[in-house]
């Protein structure tokens, strides 16, 4: 029988939640059912961490058996898991412009890599931040939130996305030289992966060459490093370190003023660089390969609508090229991976620990997720931006003190749209989100009854998690034309802007291997989840 996603931690996690999800309510719960009623000071705070590129590889969610994340499970013991969370847009920008603004990207017309302060509607929507600020809320942030940056939408901003530690020749940024042509040919960002203790260029005796952060511009900013002992702190590590400060002081203030603290860190975004002492966590010999099927892309459709060229299809490519095959190259790639998920683990437990310190715990709802996940060789494909499990399935866990009850899991299909709606509900949020009549209202629905329940089965959201894959400028106005992927519980179907379709049961097949959409057996399925497609679309 195939396991069913967090199967391995699920049945003493549900056991719990029927006995004690519903009564899991104490007096900040109390408070919460009744947020609309209560001043300001008596609301909860907020602490919301994203992580860039993060798939399922985190303990608990089955997605890789080595994935070394403690931080991460003792944030799930204490909270609910979402084994079932899904991005609406499997690529940073949009993502992020969609549930940050509560609106779905086909709702807004921001489909792709346009600044969401330029559309139409999402600048006349209220931000998640601005929301909270308008609801009495200091609002602080750092790192990558947004794809791209408004400064004014906070109380205050304090780093800007760094994906550094970048590799620098003295003339430009690269590739770390230690990549095998020709995938060391795509660039210093999404060609590059090595550990920091592999100082490039360190012979060349040019002293401009080397580590630097990651800021873009003509300005250089050299990154030491000596050893894991003595280096300069990792762009998110130096997030983590602000966000943590900024914790301890919220809490030795005597202040009334609640706050939404959102921190944004960037691995396991490519270029994969981490610390030496986290590939350590994973010799290369040792190094499990992802699950893929032979020939797995063989009765699927995303080649018939992008090009040879588009990243996910052109990586996987160069990749098996620069080794002796895929084998050697998915090996070398998912060790570096692990690698910097177990990295961003850490800088994740550093903020945690920050609020459980503190008195903060008691009164602060946390939220780690990520923007979308990582496509890692399956259906010859390396990279987001995907209709399939990979790249769509995010972690999503959270604790509301007073309202989770510890290690729920919930099985139900959400998206990241619903993460607004949530907070509004659970902080008692008041007000319109929309600016005016060009803005436009939320999109998704509140999580509560899943937080207090993670094994209940009737909540206000929808059956299926809706994903958008961008089919590019060409069709930027038409629907009809984009890709879309409905998540159920069983289910997943696709259908390409070509028309073509693929459908996959999830409870004989969770690895999306065999595409039943053509099957005569399965056509009821097919044909019930293309109508609830185009009726989601419509309405």
């Amino acid at each position: 029988m195939a396991l069913a996603p967090c199967a391995d931690v699920n049945a003493a996690r549900l056991s719990l939640c029927r006995r004690v999800g519903s009564l899991a309510v104490g007096l900040l719960g109390a408070w919460l059912i009744v947020g609309l009623a209560l001043p300001v000071a008596a609301r909860p705070n907020v602490v919301l961490i994203l992580c860039d590129d993060l798939n399922d590889y985190v303990e608990g969610l089955d997605g890789h058996p080595q994935a070394r994340t403690p931080e991460l499970r003792r944030l799930a013991d204490s909270g609910v898991t979402f084994c079932r969370a899904y991005s609406n847009n499997p690529v940073c920008a949009p993502s992020r412009s969609s549930f940050l603004t509560g609106i779905y990207c086909h709702e807004s017309g921001n489909l792709f890599w346009n600044k969401w302060f330029q559309n139409p509607v999402l600048r006349n929507s209220r931000t998640m931040m601005e929301h909270f600020r308008a609801n009495g809320y200091e609002t602080v942030g750092t790192g990558k939130i947004m794809h791209h940056l408004k400064r004014d939408v906070w109380t205050h901003f304090h780093h800007e996305a760094d994906y550094g530690p970048v590799v620098y020749d003295g003339r430009q940024r690269v590739a770390h030289p230690g990549v095998p042509q020709p995938f060391q040919s795509i660039g210093a960002i999404d060609g590059s992966y090595a550990s920091l203790g592999d100082v490039p260029f360190a012979d060349d005796a040019n002293p401009q060459s080397g580590w630097i952060y990651g800021r873009w511009g003509k300005q250089v900013q050299p990154y030491r490093y000596a050893s894991d002992d003595d280096r300069d702190p990792t762009p998110d590590e130096r997030n983590a370190a602000w966000a943590a400060q900024r914790l301890r002081q919220f809490a030795a203030s005597d202040r009334d003023q609640p706050f939404f603290l959102a921190v944004g860190f960037i691995r396991p975004h490519t270029p994969l660089h981490v610390p030496q002492k986290y590939f350590d966590l994973f010799p290369l010999s040792d190094v499990q390969l992802p699950v893929i099927q032979p020939d797995d892309a063989a009765d699927t459709h995303l080649r018939e609508v992008v090009k040879p060229s588009d990243k996910g299809r052109r990586y996987f490519r160069l990749l098996s090229q620069s080794y002796s095959g895929s084998t050697e190259g998915l090996r070398a790639f998912t060790q570096a991976y692990l690698a910097s998920v177990a990295a961003v683990d850490d800088c994740v437990g550093e903020v945690i620990r920050a609020v459980d310190g503190t008195s903060l715990k008691e009164n602060t709802i946390v939220i780690v997720t990520s923007d979308h996940g990582w496509q890692m060789g399956q259906k010859d494909f390396l990279f987001k931006n995907s209709p399939w499990e990979e790249a769509t399935r995010v972690p999503l866990f959270i604790r509301a003190p007073g309202v989770t009850p510890a290690g729920g899991v919930a099985e139900s299909p959400v998206s990241l749209i619903d993460l607004y709606p949530t907070l509004v509900d659970l902080c008692g949020l008041e007000g319109s989100t929309m600016k005016n009549k060009q803005g436009k209202p939320l999109d998704g629905h509140s999580l509560r009854p899943l937080l207090q329940d993670p094994a209940v089965d009737d909540w206000t959201g929808p059956e299926a998690a809706l994903s958008m894959v961008y089919a590019g400028d060409a069709y930027d106005g038409d629907l009809s034309k984009q890709h879309w992927s409905l998540r159920t519980r069983r289910w997943r179907y696709i259908r390409y802007g070509n028309g073509a379709e693929e459908l996959y049961d999830h409870d004989a097949d969770p690895r999306e291997w065999v595409n039943l959409a053509d099957d005569p057996a399965h056509d009821e399925p097919r044909r019930r989840l293309s109508a609830m497609l185009w009726e989601r679309l419509q309405n």
